[in-house]
């Protein structure tokens, strides 16, 4: 077990962050599963096994949460070889809509919460014999604004978060690899009204996986994946 590759995953109980964790736990990895719904992590736990995962309830908008997170995964792993900072949600389009206090989650779970993951897990991550990653969802809408779209904006962010990342690690020297995953259209709770023609949340999954499977000299540092329907 001690050699076995450990995954921690931020908005772990649904979607992309629980598609992830199953792909990731049938490739071999042993996962660390964050968010705030306690239930659904540990309903996830329980269904990979304990002796794979590991549920452990997050504000990825609270820097003690984030600290509390990876020094419970190191207890009970021993190490962290990837952090995939997951964590987000959306808004209607529209500076007229929405509330203030719904913008202001948005902002701070989106951004500062990816700003913490990174944080907090990279000593960490340094500290693993194996190549480390840092994964980070973005977005399409992180490569071009949308009409009235603060949740654009934040996955702008998060778009240049990981470049920044990127440069940093490599003008220190270090090997560690960062990849900003850009769904389109995704059939995930993300939405009140579930889209057709969407991506499925295990198409993302796949799209990370092959991200962390790579041969240490291969840095994926985008991937933007669209469903077949969708033009822009």
């Amino acid at each position: 077990m001690a050699d076995e590759r450990v995954l921690l995953i931020t908005g772990a109980s649904t979607g992309i962050g629980a598609a992830t964790a199953r792909m990731a736990a049938q490739a071999g990895w042993r996962v660390a599963l964050a968010a705030r719904s306690e239930e659904k992590l540990s309903a996830l736990a329980e269904e990979l096994g304990d002796d794979i995962a590991l549920a452990a309830r997050c504000d990825v908008t609270d820097w003690d949460d984030q600290q509390a997170l990876v020094a419970t995964v190191l207890e009970r792993f021993g190490r962290i070889d990837a952090a995939f900072a997951n964590a987000g949600f959306g808004a209607r389009r529209g500076f007229l809509e929405e509330s203030p206090d719904h913008w202001r989650e948005m902002v701070l779970t989106n951004v500062l919460g990816a700003a913490y993951t990174i944080r907090a897990a990279l000593p960490a991550i340094r500290q693993t014999a194996e190549q480390g990653h840092v994964l980070l969802t973005s977005s399409v809408a992180g490569r071009r604004a949308l009409p009235g779209s603060l949740y654009s904006a934040t996955k702008h962010a998060v778009t240049a978060m990981a470049e920044a990342l990127r440069q940093e690690l490599r003008q220190a020297g270090d090997r560690i690899r960062v990849t900003s995953i850009e769904p389109g259209m995704t059939d995930t709770p993300f939405f009140d009204n579930r889209p057709s023609e969407a991506l499925e949340a295990d198409d993302i999954a796949r799209a990370v996986l092959y991200a962390v499977q790579q041969p240490a000299r291969v840095d994926i540092n985008e991937m933007l994946i669209r469903p077949t329907s969708q033009a822009g």
